[in-house]
């Protein structure tokens, strides 16, 4: 009985510790393919530019979105779309709708991240300013040019006017004066729709266009650089502190004359941001400290439900890796239970092979060549144990040598020929499932039935 729970319990580590290995390939893959492309600070920053700054140019596809769409036509239709439908007014999100606006078009797209800058935070900041891809910038253009276009009308109509006023004075000798005003001048009520405003010339509420300041996103990385450090020319700040948030803003407040005039401006760029900074204003009744707590809380909520939202797109890309994984060394679960309780069968065979002399090596006779010395045969059969062979039905295997050094062998046929074994199919199926539990859920279940304790420090945790 002791030896039959020996037996399942050898077989539940080694089906645990398969598991937490590709597990742990599967994660350091796809780790690295996020640090490569920088798709986790691009995420997030892509989310700040959407929150603080607005909505993007809806100005046409680009190349890399006419190539996914068309690779997405060629498969099944996704529900979700890659970009989001925008109209001109409206503009578009920055934050990528699918896997592939995740793994494609944020990476290989425009990169919505801040310039990395080697100073420090500046003691003053610029003015806020409209960012340049931003559809506030762009209605900014437009209604100055109108301006310009409708004042230079205007002051040709009032030239006109004063001509004509001239000539009817010059005409009518001996006319009264008007005493208001010299002849060929124009009364203050007839010229004050036709005078414009200097500092109304370019956007309301102190924001100024994309050249004269800087927008609200890039306000906000002065004042985490500190903690940046450059990345192909680009921030690479991927996690930002819900306190450190709070203070950014406040700080961004404070230069531009205080909470009330900084979401007057933030509503006249049409950021999302002033929304949830009046809700957050209101309820802390004007007072500052509570205003910086309510900061704080709301853009931890934020960013929870980022991550998830993260996660949700990271987990097909860890489908996709799992069973790429699977399929490369051709991990077939059931097979490998077999082997794994095979291979105590053997193990129990040699046990009895040193006690009860050479008649219990029978079991092991069709694992040996004919005319093998029997202690070799025992040798060579467990020189390679059960772990050892998950990685034997790859299509490429490698042998080290003390003398040659390490010899690589081809096996893509037999490779093949197991992958298209419905027989395998299964065993590749739950391999797939278990893959998708992650490496620290394998690691969890191995201290629990092992016995292993985690880690602690000498100090008692509260």
């Amino acid at each position: 009985m002791i030896s039959l729970i020996s037996y399942y319990a050898d077989l539940a580590i080694g089906l645990i510790l398969a598991f937490l290995l590709l597990s742990l390939l599967v994660s350091g893959i796809n780790e690295g393919i996020v640090r490569l492309l920088g798709i986790r600070s691009k995420f997030l920053w892509a989310y700040l530019r959407d929150t603080l700054d607005g909505a993007e140019t809806a100005d046409g596809t680009s190349r890399l979105d006419r190539i996914l769409d068309a690779l997405k036509r060629f498969g099944r239709k996704a529900r979700t779309p890659l970009t989001q439908a925008a109209s001109p007014e409206e503009g578009r999100s920055r934050l990528p709708a699918s896997v592939l606006g995740v793994f494609a078009r944020l990476p290989f797209g425009r990169d919505p991240r801040p310039a990395f800058s080697q100073q420090p935070p500046p003691v003053e900041s610029p003015p806020l300013a409209a960012a340049a891809d931003s559809v506030a910038a762009e209605q900014m253009a437009a209604e100055q040019t109108a301006s310009e276009q409708t004042a230079s009308e205007q002051t040709a109509a009032g030239e006109a006017t004063a001509g004509q006023a001239t000539a009817s004075a010059e005409v009518a000798a001996g006319a009264p004066a008007d005493p208001a005003h010299p002849a060929g001048q124009a009364d203050p009520e007839e010229t004050a729709a036709l005078t414009v405003d200097p500092a109304a010339d370019g956007a309301a509420g102190g924001v100024l266009p994309p050249d004269q300041g800087k927008s609200m996103a890039e306000l906000l990385h002065e004042r985490l650089q500190e903690i940046d450090h450059a990345k192909r020319g680009r921030t690479s700040i991927a996690d930002i502190p819900p306190a450190r948030f709070a203070v950014a803003v406040m700080e961004i407040a404070t230069e531009h004359g205080g909470v009330e005039a900084l979401m007057r401006d933030l509503d006249a760029l049409k950021s999302p941001f002033s929304r949830p900074l009046k809700a957050v204003w209101d309820r802390a009744s004007h007072d500052l400290e509570a205003f910086r707590r309510g900061v704080e809380d709301w853009f931890d909520g934020e960013m929870e439900r980022l991550s998830l939202l993260y996660r949700r797109y990271v987990r097909w890309v860890l489908v996709a890796l799992g069973l790429v994984v699977t399929l490369v060394f051709s991990m077939d679960s059931l097979e490998y239970g077999k082997t794994l309780l095979r291979d105590n069968a053997y193990r129990s065979a040699v046990t009895a092979f040193g006690q009860s002399g050479p008649q219990a090596l029978e079991p092991l006779r069709e694992q040996c060549e004919p005319g093998q010395d029997p202690y070799a045969c025992v040798t060579d059969v467990l020189s390679t144990p059960a772990f050892v062979k998950i990685f034997t039905h790859a299509p490429v295997s490698v042998t080290m040598d003390a003398a040659d050094g390490p010899a690589w062998a081809w096996h893509g046929g037999d490779w093949w020929q197991r992958l298209t074994s419905p027989g395998h199919w299964p065993g590749f199926l739950i391999t797939l499932i278990a893959l998708l539990f992650g490496a620290p859920f394998w690691w969890d279940i191995l201290r629990r039935v092992s016995g292993l304790r985690a880690r602690t420090s000498g100090s008692t945790p509260s």
